[in-house]
């Protein structure tokens, strides 16, 4: 599974706008998004084996790209 597969088109607006684009347009600060996206990496990370394997470490290392690229334009 490639990761464009985990961003399909039903959680982009009527603007073609995922939810990644609209954090990047500011709609939550640094450190709320950094809580998020490390949020989402302990929910994935903890139940991949109970739930969705491959699947959830896939969906943990887009949520740790994020994080890591959010870090990265904030120096």
């Amino acid at each position: 599974m490639d990761k464009t597969t985990l961003r399909p088109n039903y959680y982009k607006d009527k603007h073609g706008k995922d939810l990644f684009s609209h954090f990047k347009d500011g709609l939550l600060n640094h450190e709320q998004l950094s809580g998020f996206y490390l949020g989402n990496i302990m929910k994935y990370l903890t139940r991949y084996r109970q739930k969705n394997g491959i699947e959830d470490l896939e969906k943990a290392s887009v949520y740790l790209d994020q994080l890591k690229e959010l870090e990265r334009n904030e120096k």
